[in-house]
């Protein structure tokens, strides 16, 4: 029994898991042509000393797992297996689930400036109208900002004319697409206009809100209605 479980562990389950920890790492490399030809060798290895592992089994009766005179050759066996393995893991987290957590984190920021860029941008009072410019440009590029202020100066002096005051709200908001350094959120809002001697009235306010990242942080690039495109 003790024997088995030696010969399960050692010539049959230390290869098999070297075999497929740098098969992982391959699939999680995408396959490069250098790690390619690197596995094939280590893969021809490892098959190389399983045969002349059952050639010393038919011929003496032991192998790396059972021989009692060679525990160094089963410490090197499990040490570079668990090298392997541990370099199937490294390659794994740095390319699969760091990076995916990092999407999730930059999925929730871009949500949450996006929405705030988008209310900003909507929300306007006679009384001080430019109230919000400040707070929205602090969120943007500087070409977007630039860009920004020329259009609110017109937007402003219209809506002040009309002594309208207008309330901004996010109802729902998602990301259409999303990069390292890219994205794009659409955001929709419900806005409540308020002019003298009317009755409030809400209108939806659908608003498509680009955005980069410069220096690790999310900015506004753009702003722009999504029924305009």
């Amino acid at each position: 029994m003790r024997n088995r479980l030696r010969v399960l562990a050692f010539d049959a389950l230390a290869p098999i898991g070297a075999i497929l920890a740098l098969a992982y790492v391959g699939v999680a490399l995408t396959w490069p042509l250098w790690w390619v030809s690197v596995c094939s060798v280590l893969c021809l290895l490892i098959v190389q000393a399983i045969l002349v592992n059952a050639v010393l089994f038919r011929r003496d009766g032991v192998t790396v797992g059972t021989d009692d005179d060679g525990p160094g050759l089963r410490l090197a066996v499990v040490g570079l297996t668990t090298v392997a393995l541990a370099a199937a893991v490294v390659v794994g987290y740095t390319r699969w689930t760091a990076p995916e957590a990092q999407m999730h984190r930059d999925i929730t920021e871009v949500v949450g400036i996006a929405s705030s860029a988008a209310e900003a941008s909507a929300t306007f009072t006679p009384q001080s109208p430019s109230a919000n410019l400040d707070r929205l440009t602090a969120m943007m590029t500087q070409r977007g900002a630039d860009g920004f202020r020329g259009e609110f100066e017109s937007m402003s002096k219209d809506l002040t004319s009309k002594g309208l005051t207008v309330q901004a709200s996010t109802v729902s908001a998602g990301v259409e697409a999303i990069g390292p350094d890219v994205a794009v959120v659409a955001v929709i809002m419900r806005g409540t206009q308020n002019a003298p001697g009317a009755k409030p009235a809400n209108v939806p306010l659908p608003l498509r809100v680009s955005l980069l990242k410069q220096d690790g942080h999310w900015l506004v690039d753009d702003l722009a209605p999504i029924n305009s495109r």
